[in-house]
């Protein structure tokens, strides 16, 4: 295949993110300096979210039979990245500033970890073939394994990070072997070419159909969606707070996306017994993860079981495939990136200077409002957005999927997730209740005075103004999905 500049154009956001991977590796390497690691990684992600911008004016565009570049690709690539962004942020203010306080070990290869996993993101948005699926998922779970496991003194995050990695093995070998069993009947990778040959052969075989329903396993382990989800609060709990961040919202917006365009272009995974699989897995998540999150005393996990169910109530959009499902699900996954950022955002400030393990017991967060108020603020906007109350931009992410499960008509589904938010109210209402009661007479923890000054609280006081303002004035983010969402139908 002849390249031309139309497709290094295109490849512009992976190229530049790529290269800042390199650089940062031979800065490393040539001086550990936290501020300039900090500073490069910032720089690079900046400029791959503005390449974005030239590669939008030559979509959609092939690059050989892995990629496809189109705007559906452009969309989540900036989701990722902006997502890394706000990760990256919070991990400077996480580790800590001078070397006398802060975290203990080496902090600069967290960077570089975390960029290495944003590039497979990137890649797995805009893969249409099996094998540049597999490879941007390795390359966006094996980094994470590091990150999760990277406060090392401390137990609970090795333990973290070796369930990730066992558990994401499974997951991943599930995948394989779905592929292979595709491959098996079909003679094919691209996701159009699997569903052009499945389609012009009548019904889907037996074979093909198990393989696509091992992949969906593979991908509900990365998805965290049950009964495949047991890794998720015990992960969320050990992992440092800005990768809990990472995990909830980078890495599975990731996930989701080639989730949707392999469904949506492969007709082999509409219809028949998948839709049926597709929606146990919805009810099953939604009610595991907002029954479980009741019972949590642990910011952390109740975020963990809460994610569950989120992802649960994406599936409802997924299954109505038509409509407004592509758009249902980008109003959606944005909203959703928005509103954990904020919430892990607090706890990464809570948590800093970095000492033992993180602020996430419910207890410590008692009385927040006599303390910091503004924090307090933008915790309870948070949990209001995750409940899906009006005048927040989680309440549009949640409106929009309910539309497009009215337009299929999935109204048992439908019933399900009211009552699955209505129990998520009641959690997120205690969250928001432990944030007002008086002050006992010790507390552990409590973020630095002048946070709102710093990189970490500046990006998330940007993350509140924005859950509220797409709350209030949603227009731009809708225009914006629109435009994004066809091209995936299209190709």
């Amino acid at each position: 295949m002849q390249l031309t500049s139309q497709h290094f154009l295109a490849l512009l956001p992976l190229l530049i993110a790529s290269a800042t991977v390199v650089l940062v590796m031979l800065a490393i390497a040539w001086k550990r300096n936290h501020s300039m690691i900090f500073g490069l990684s910032v720089v690079g992600l900046n400029l791959a979210l503005l390449s974005l911008l030239p590669a939008l004016g030559v979509t959609p565009i092939e690059v050989t039979p892995l990629l496809l570049v189109d705007k559906f690709a452009c969309y989540y690539m900036a989701v990722v990245l902006a997502a890394t962004l706000a990760c990256t942020t919070l991990i400077h203010a996480y580790l800590g500033g001078d070397s006398g306080k802060g975290y203990p070990g080496n902090r600069e290869e967290l960077y570089l970890l975390m960029l290495l996993s944003a590039v497979g993101g990137l890649v797995l948005v805009s893969a249409q073939h099996l094998a540049g699926l597999f490879i941007g998922l390795e390359l966006l779970s094996v980094p994470t394994y590091g990150m999760i496991a990277y406060a090392f003194f401390n137990k609970r995050s090795l333990e973290a990070g070796i369930k990730y990695m066992v558990l994401s093995a499974a997951g991943s070998a599930f995948l394989l072997f779905g592929m292979a069993l595709l491959y098996a009947e079909s003679g094919q990778l691209s996701f159009a070419g699997i569903g052009a040959q499945l389609a012009s052969n009548g019904l889907p075989s037996l074979l093909a159909q198990i393989g696509v329903g091992l992949m969906l396993i593979g991908l509900a382990f990365k998805l965290s969606l049950a009964p495949f989800h047991l890794w998720t609060p015990d992960v969320y709990e050990g992992a440092p707070a800005p990768v809990a961040a990472f995990l909830a919202t980078a890495s599975k917006v990731a996930v989701f996306a080639v989730l949707l365009r392999l469904y949506q272009m492969s007709p082999v995974t509409a219809g028949g017994w998948l839709t049926d699989l597709l929606t146990l897995l919805a009810v099953f998540s939604i009610l595991f993860g907002n029954l479980l999150a009741l019972l949590q005393n642990n910011l952390k996990r109740l975020l963990g079981y809460s994610s569950i169910a989120h992802f649960g109530y994406l599936l409802v959009a997924l299954i109505a495939t038509k409509g407004l499902a592509v758009e249902a699900v980008g109003v959606y996954l944005a909203t959703y990136v928005l509103t954990s950022l904020g919430a892990f955002g607090v706890i990464t400030l809570m948590s800093t200077p970095y000492s033992g393990r993180d602020a996430d017991a419910l207890f410590e967060y008692r009385g927040l409002f006599w303390r910091r108020p503004y924090l307090t603020a933008v915790l309870t906007l948070m949990m209001l957005s995750l409940a899906g109350i009006p005048l927040t931009a989680g309440f549009i992410g949640k409106f929009y999927v309910i539309a497009a499960g009215v337009q299929a008509q999935q109204w048992w589904l439908l019933a399900v997730m009211v009552i699955g938010s209505a129990i998520g109210v009641f959690y997120y209402l205690r969250v928001m209740v432990t944030l007002f009661m008086l002050e006992p007479s010790l507390h552990a923890r409590d973020a630095e005075l002048h946070w709102p000054q710093r990189a970490g609280g500046i990006m998330l006081l940007i993350v509140a103004l924005l859950v509220f303002v797409l709350g209030v004035y949603p227009q731009p983010l809708l225009e914006l999905v629109q435009q994004a969402g066809f091209t995936a139908l299209v190709h």
